[in-house]
Order: C-alpha cells, then structure tokens, then sequence
C-alpha cells in the first residue's frame, strides 16, 4: 500500500519541481553539481512522509515493542528481528539497555542489530527505482537475525538467569538520532523531528551525491570501482568493517552507494547487516563488561562478513 502510494505520488514529485529543475539546469554550474542536486531535492517529500509514517508507529507503538520485547524469552531472535525490520528509527538504543539489564538474551540483542536498517529503508523507498530491492533486502536481514540470533543463544548461552517481567524496572530514555528521545515521545515531535529527520537525510544524501559525481566525473566509472574493489571478494568485507560505524551517515552511504551502482547488493548486506546504528554507542558507553561487548561486535562482523562474501558467491553462479 506504501509502495503503490509512493510510486502515485511520484509523478506528482515531478510537478512539484519542475520549475526548481528548471531554475537549476540554467545555474552556471557543473551538471555533476545539478544532477546530485536535482536528485536530492526530488527525495525530499518522499523522506518526509516515510519519516512521518514512522514517527506515528513509533508514538504509537513502541511501548508495546519494548514489552513485547521484555516478555518474548526464547522466541527473543524471532520477535526482536522481525520488529528490527520494520522501518523505525531507534529500536537498537531501545533493544540495548534491555540486554544490559539481562531482559532479554544476546543473540535477540545481535539479531536485533542485524535486522534494523538504519535510514537504508526509507532512502530506498524514495527511489521508485529501488522498490523491488527493498522486500528482499529485509527478507534476507531477517532470515540472518533470527538464524544467528538462535545460534548465539545455543552455542553461547547466558549463565544469568533473566528476569521475570514483574521484576523489570524500566530504563531511562535513550537519545536517537536527531537528539530525540526514542521512548518518550512529545507532541510536537509528530512533524517536527521528521521534519529534522528529513532535512538531516537530505544534506547526508546531498553531499554523498556531490561527492560521487565528482568521483564519476574527474575519475570514471571505471577508476572508482577498482578503488572500491566491484566485483571482488573483499568489497563486502570493507563494507560490513564500514557498517560498524555507529552513524546514520555510514547506512546513507552505503545505500547511495548501492543505488549509484558502486557497490554490489551482496556488499549492502553486508554493511547494513554490521550497521547496528547507535545501539552500538550505548552498548560501549552503559556495558561493564567489554569482553561480552566486543564479543557482539565480533560475532556482528563476523556473521555480517559471511553473509556478504556468501552472496558474492551466489551473485556469481548466477
């Protein structure tokens, strides 16, 4: 229904900035500079309303995803990737604080983390062009949270025993992206923070833009794909150590990356799949344990690494 909406509204995009293109084909600039320009400012409604529809589900429930959360036990992978997949912004701060306080297990905590898709999901929503990626793309993320989710829990089972959800105190509010708060939501956040959210997206995505018609402009397609290593092995494994990087710049730019063609789809499972967004901050800055901390990382980037050069393979046979 989503998608259908979007594609409608597509050509209603096309109307909207018609004379703005117009305004900027005519700007003594180069046409590197105009086309990230044009493309990005044509993102721009598109971001806003995916940001709206995410930011009521939130308001409405992510209080039921966290006590859902608390109460899953050992259907934790299962539950806690498909919630991960939904587009939603701040589910791994929200899923972190529950690990630390041993509410919920660590392989639901590192299936939440490979499930959630940061800002890739709504950034390939705006692309129309994009749309038959995006249900596989989540289809595979979530598969892979659940089988490693259940893996960790059986070959690394926690020795604490979990609380029963009566003995649960309820966390403090974690700051999402934006400096929102996740949990508590205010009234004048509905517009104003997909408003931000939206703007803050828009420059992320503007200068990557600039950045990578520069790149095809001065160097060719040809020069950045070695820089980048297409087609090799190694491209998924840069791309998952580069997904770590707790930053909603880091899931833009591998999307663009993707979308321009740079990257392969396997090298975006890769980097989305280690891109735990600022989940990973709160585990390093509220965990006491740094062993079991980079313990998650490691298996984070170890399963994100093999999913990718996995398929590389397949992408390859076929």
């Amino acid at each position: 229904m989503l998608i259908e909406f979007l594609q409608k509204f597509d050509g209603i995009n096309d109307i909207l900035f018609g004379r703005f293109d117009g305004i900027v084909e005519n700007l003594p600039v180069a046409d590197w500079v105009k086309d990230a320009l044009c493309d990005s400012v044509h993102l721009i409604p598109f971001l806003f309303l995916i940001f709206v529809f995410i930011e009521i589900f939130e308001r409405n429930y992510s209080h039921k995803i966290k006590d859902l959360s608390k109460e899953s036990k050992k259907f934790g992978p299962l539950i806690g990737s498909v919630l991960a997949g939904l587009p939603q912004c701040g589910f791994s701060v929200i899923a972190t604080p529950l690990y630390i306080n041993k509410v919920i297990t660590r392989g639901t905590l590192i299936a939440i983390y490979i499930s959630t898709s940061d800002e890739a999901i709504p950034i390939l929503l705006a692309n129309p062009s994009q749309f038959k990626v995006v249900f596989p793309l989540l289809l595979i993320k979530i598969a892979l949270g659940i089988f490693t989710g259940y893996a960790v829990d059986i070959l690394l089972p926690q020795k604490d025993n979990m609380p029963d959800a009566a003995e649960i105190k309820e966390e403090e509010d974690d700051i999402g992206c934006c400096s929102h708060h996740v949990s508590n939501h205010k009234k004048r956040e509905l517009l104003f923070h997909p408003l931000k959210h939206t703007l803050n997206i828009f420059f992320m995505i503007l200068i990557i833009s600039l950045g990578l018609n520069f790149c095809f402009d001065a160097f060719g397609n040809d020069v950045l794909n070695k820089v980048l290593l297409n087609n090799s092995i190694f491209q998924p494994v840069i791309a998952a150590v580069i997904g770590l990087i707790p930053n909603c710049a880091v899931s833009v730019l591998i999307t663009m990356l993707y979308i321009g063609g740079v990257i392969s789809f396997a090298s975006v499972i890769a980097g989305l799949s280690s891109g735990a967004g600022l989940g990973l901050i709160v585990l390093l800055k509220r965990n006491p344990d740094l062993k079991d901390s980079a313990k998650i990382i490691g298996i984070l980037l170890g399963v994100s690494i093999l999913a990718g050069l996995l398929f590389t393979v397949i992408g390859n046979i076929i």
